[in-house]
């Protein structure tokens, strides 16, 4: 569907480009520290790296100048990534690891501290170094790396920033990471688009800023703080040298000596409040916007922003609002669960679109042979030419009050030069995507005075912008639960808890025990699908068990892989997914309970022979948690851990082997934790396809027959659970009394 663009008023209402007239000059600025950004401050050099070989370069350039400090907040970082890949000049190693140690060694009075997200170093293959880096097997010793779990359950800490010397800094939506490197071209061919195995990558669309000056001191403060709170240690602060400014060679600033807001989400912790700046500055900037606001971002999900956005669009006289998305949120799981949610976002935006103001869309790129779809992983917003952001934060609610996230916002205020590298910076992105001439989207847009109409009349060639249509089926899913999926603030983990040992059924009955299990389910999978989708794509796995499928004795392969997979902690959900997908309901679920009990049992029996404090190392303070819920070391307490997801499977695994549960407690309880949730999903997804492939009133009614029997089965399973429980506080009673 083409966006309909009013043409009776876009030559006078989007003039801001050509002069500082189009806002008040005495209007309230829209950043205000304590309210909607941190603080505010100055940046000798500021600059816009589109793309990862532009961030890549720059990051590694200026690292290299490094004198005394280097400051890495990460959500994800990779060992093997190459920072440069058409070889680097400057002497020193091509991969993330080995150009570290080598900076660090060549200069004695360097530190780089690299703090980095727990979670995603134990769900991947290619997160296993890290551990190794944070025991100081490999690297030097002034060359610390630790994992960040001081957050709540379920949320993650999803800053990504680089700070050297606290003179230059780095914030945006890139990680030092794999699947990130790409130019501008977004080539579908491009031969360097390969990760470190040689394997090709989708074309990747990202975003950084790059600040100088007062600006970086100030983020530098902020990765300080964090490390703080995750080691009980203090970083001390050099002085800094204002005449070597570690500014790397490629990058030209396009701003100088401008104010930049700091904006942060952090959820409520520890004694800490909650931090909701980054949703307070979306809000004020969508407020404030005249002409045009500029969207680019991973998701589009949060109801607040969405509701602000959907507002200006209902007004007569509103701005434009342009949005750009990938084509698709992530894997299998994500179309049912991210998708569905930005299908209902997008509907309700133009339902509010009754004036033609609305564009959507992705950007793809037809090749000779089939269309290759850019995956957008940026997080920007450019308002009228006055205000620019960019950060880590998406548009989606757990961005907003649930994960730690940064963004940095510069506003133009009567400074030409500022709002003129704004509009540039639009204009650029814009050409990109459409995939043409900066100039040509620049004298298009100075004959309509509409970003909009801009688009319209360019896209539509070999490269260019799709409008991105609400799938009806995607409308017609049913989501468990949307807070479950993107949840606004962090969950109560004791609550959840509770509700595993409540004494009586719940009062609502069956459906609601099924629908709360679900809800489980659906959070096990958030919490891997979230910002992180990009590591743990379900079609990739599928598409591995389709060629095993077809071998001999491929039931036997899936559960050695899955056994393999557990011990090296790959998130087992993800694996029990994709085994039931390509298996089917019936063959799949008996592998995936088989493939799941053996690594937990392998695991529990690594774990008991490295012992508690080998097992403290790896895992941290995550230990001291899980010690908690399995000190009593009993039947039920095994079954309450793995109901309630308070920690990793492969964790809680060597975690109970480290701490001597007893085996057949430790068993028993496992196989009768993992049966709800590899049931359900197995149920579910059957039930789910079988709809979708045939929505007959006779098989919707056999789906319901389902769901109704497998409602008694969980009462029954809760009532069996609870009786066993009572009986387990009756005997406690009666050997305390003695």
């Amino acid at each position: 569907m083409k966006p309909t663009v009013r043409t009776d008023r876009v030559k006078s209402a989007s003039r801001s480009s050509k002069t500082a007239a189009n806002r008040d000059t005495e209007s309230t600025p829209i950043l205000q520290p304590g309210k909607n950004c941190w603080r505010v401050e100055r940046a000798s050099r500021a600059a816009f790296l589109v793309d990862g070989a532009a961030y890549f370069r720059a990051v590694r350039e200026a690292v290299a100048q490094a004198r005394h400090s280097v400051l890495i907040l990460a959500w994800d970082l990779n060992s093997r990534v190459q920072l440069v890949r058409d070889g680097p000049s400057d002497g020193l190693p091509g991969s993330l690891s080995e150009f570290l140690h080598a900076v660090v060694k060549r200069n004695r009075h360097l530190h780089i501290h690299v703090l980095s997200w727990d979670y995603s170093m134990i769900y991947t293959f290619e997160r296993q170094w890290f551990p190794l880096y944070g025991l100081h097997w490999r690297t030097h010793r002034r060359l610390h790396f630790h994992l960040d779990g001081v957050h709540p359950v379920g949320a993650s800490h999803h800053q990504k920033i680089v700070v050297v010397d606290d003179s230059v800094a780095f914030v945006g939506g890139f990680d030092l990471t794999r699947i990130r490197w790409d130019t501008p071209e977004h080539r579908p061919d491009d031969p360097r688009r390969i990760e470190a195995d040689g394997r090709s990558y989708e074309p990747f669309h990202d975003i950084q800023m790059i600040v100088a000056g007062e600006a970086a001191a100030a983020l530098g403060e902020l990765a300080r703080e964090r490390w703080s709170r995750a080691t009980g240690r203090t970083i001390k602060r050099r002085p800094i040298i204002p005449s070597v400014l570690p500014w790397p060679a490629s990058v030209k600033p396009v701003m100088q000596d401008v104010p930049v807001g700091i904006a942060r989400t952090e959820p409520e912790f520890d004694n800490r409040p909650e931090v909701r700046e980054i949703e307070r500055l979306y809000l004020d900037s969508v407020k404030a916007a005249r002409h045009s606001i500029f969207v680019e971002t991973q998701y589009l999900t949060c109801t607040t922003i969405s509701a602000a956005l959907a507002k200006r669009l209902e007004e007569a006289h509103g701005p434009e609002v342009v949005i750009i998305l990938p084509r698709a949120c992530g894997g299998f799981m994500e179309r049912f669960t991210m998708d569905v949610l930005r299908s209902q976002v997008l509907q309700k935006l133009r339902t509010a679109d009754r004036h033609g103001r609305l564009g959507v869309y992705y950007p793809d790129i037809q090749g000779p042979k089939d269309t290759t779809c850019v995956n957008v992983h940026s997080k920007v917003m450019i308002v009228d030419d006055e205000l620019v952001r960019v950060g880590t934060a998406n548009l989606s609610n757990r961005s907003m009050g649930m994960d730690t996230e940064c963004d940095l916002a510069v506003e133009a205020g009567d400074n030409d030069e500022v709002r003129q590298a704004i509009a540039g910076f639009r204009t650029e992105l814009v050409a990109e995507h459409l995939g043409v001439a900066p100039e040509t989207v620049a004298e298009t847009f100075e004959d309509t005075g509409s970003l909009l109409q801009t688009i319209e009349e360019l896209r539509g060639g070999t490269r260019s912008l799709r409008v991105l249509e609400v799938g009806e089926e995607a409308l017609d899913t049913v989501v468990p639960d949307a807070e479950l999926i993107d949840p606004y603030r962090p969950f109560d983990k004791d609550l959840l808890a509770e509700w595993f040992r409540q004494r009586t059924p719940p009062k609502r009955g069956s459906l609601l025990a099924v629908g709360s299990l679900l809800a489980l389910v659906v959070l096990a999978v958030a919490w891997y699908f979230g910002p992180f989708h990009d590591w743990l794509d379900i079609d990739k796995i599928e598409q591995i068990l389709e060629d095993v499928k077809s071998t001999p004795g491929a039931s036997f392969l899936v559960i050695g892989g899955m056994l393999l997979a557990g011990i090296m902690f790959f998130p087992i959900t993800v694996l029990n997914t994709a085994v039931i997908v390509t298996f089917g309901p019936l063959l799949g679920f008996t592998c995936a309970l088989t493939g799941s009990m053996s690594a937990a049992v392998a695991s529990y029996g690594i774990g008991y022979a490295l012992g508690r404090r080998t097992i403290r190392r790896l895992a941290g303070k995550r230990l001291d948690r899980l010690n908690r819920f399995l000190s009593k070391r009993g039947f039920l307490t095994v079954l309450a851990v793995r109901l309630v997801p308070v920690a990793p499977f492969a964790v809680v695994n060597m975690a109970a082997g480290a701490l001597q549960v007893r085996f057949r407690h430790y068993v028993l309880g496992t196989l009768l934790g993992l049966l709800p949730g590899i049931g359900l999903t197995a149920v579910f997804l059957d039930r789910v396809q079988s709809s979708l492939k045939n929505p007959e009133p006779m098989h919707v009614a056999i789906s319901a027959a389902v769901l109704i029997v497998l409602a008694a089965g969980v009462w029954a399973f809760h009532r069996w659970v609870d009786k066993l429980s009572n009986a387990g506080h009756n005997a406690e009673a009666s050997t305390n009394s003695h």
